[in-house]
């Protein structure tokens, strides 16, 4: 073996950690080539978004199901951590553990019936759980805000050090969305993961391969529930306020629209889908007005030409054209 194939194997073999390591070195560094607020403000909203999405398709990228109303989870978690420190004086910290503790418990009472269901009949369930909360969240004034939101969140702090303005948060909360990459990174390549890709392939098959088909579909929408939570959490510990419809439906769909686009299955996907949409309105803030509209053909587009996502299909297109290349060359 030549050296160059040397370094070649080497890099094949520890891609993955390559990658993580780049991607955290260029997020350290983003803060220090713009300063911008606005800029930076976006950043953090995709960490936010990341978070969520990464436990969503575990979900429905590697256990093969449909959750349409997992906005559900993430506004449980920020208004549980608004009422907890807010109302009852708890620290911030300890508020976002015991919020996804107790978000966790009500994924798994939900769960156990819910996901008996399979295909449109669970998503509609999902659909009708993000309902029923949203609702909640604008009526029950007294606790929520109702429609006016819910005000006065304090920062997360360290000591003295609060994480109040855009530079701080990114350390913040990009933190977070590295650790929870990490998690998943980990997860699908354990055997746990493994038997969440046979389940996604063929419940039946899973089962006759000996994977309890049933736990391992309850355990993975607790915890994309449980990073949806603490998603939540820091979304309203970093803008100090949150109101309903930052949880509503068509939050749920885009978080959908993110994953479908960067791949099921994909976790690096899961990046790319998180921050396409949610710097799309920012390029065509002309067309905010239809930004639905465009995200839902976006999709259909996607799932017409590259129905494996954006990130997975465009390397399956890669690699087959290299393969048919490798071909010809082989056969001149």
């Amino acid at each position: 073996m030549t050296a160059k194939q040397k370094i070649l194997y080497f890099l094949y073999l520890h891609r993955t950690g390559l990658t993580v390591t780049l991607l955290s070195t260029a997020i350290f560094c983003w803060p220090l080539v713009t300063s911008n607020p606005y800029t930076l403000g976006l950043t953090n909203l995709i960490a936010l978004h990341v978070v969520v999405v990464l436990g969503l398709n575990l979900f429905i990228g590697y256990a093969g199901q449909i959750s349409l109303g997992h906005a559900a989870f993430y506004g449980l978690g920020a208004y549980g951590s608004a009422i907890a420190t807010v109302n009852f004086g708890i620290n911030p910290w300890l508020a976002m553990l015991l919020v996804a503790f107790l978000v966790a418990l009500v994924a798994l009472v939900i769960g156990i019936p819910v996901l008996r269901l399979a295909g449109h009949y669970l998503a509609m369930a999902t659909l009708g759980l993000n309902f029923v909360l949203h609702t909640i969240l604008l009526q029950w004034d007294e606790v929520t805000g109702g429609p006016s939101g819910f005000y006065g969140i304090p920062y997360l702090a360290i000591g003295d050090f609060e994480f109040y303005d855009e530079f701080r948060l990114h350390y913040l909360l990009w933190g977070f969305a590295l650790l929870s990459l990490l998690l998943c990174l980990n997860l699908v390549r354990s055997g746990v993961g493994r038997g969440l890709a046979a389940l996604a392939g063929d419940e039946t098959a899973a089962a006759a391969l000996g994977v309890n088909t049933r736990n391992a579909k309850i355990k993975v929408f607790v915890l994309s529930a449980v990073l949806a939570s603490l998603a939540g959490s820091l979304f309203a510990h970093t803008y100090s306020f949150v109101s309903p419809d930052s949880f509503n439906i068509f939050v749920s769909t885009d978080m959908v629209i993110m994953v479908v686009i960067g791949g099921m299955g994909s976790i690096w996907g899961s990046l790319l889908g998180a921050a396409l949409i949610t710097m799309l309105p920012e390029w065509m803030d002309l067309f905010e007005t239809y930004k639905d509209f465009v995200h839902g053909g976006i999709l259909v587009l996607v799932l017409m030409f590259l129905p494996q996502g954006l990130v997975t299909g465009l390397f399956d297109l890669v690699r087959t054209r290299l393969a048919l290349r490798r071909g010809q060359d082989a056969a001149a």
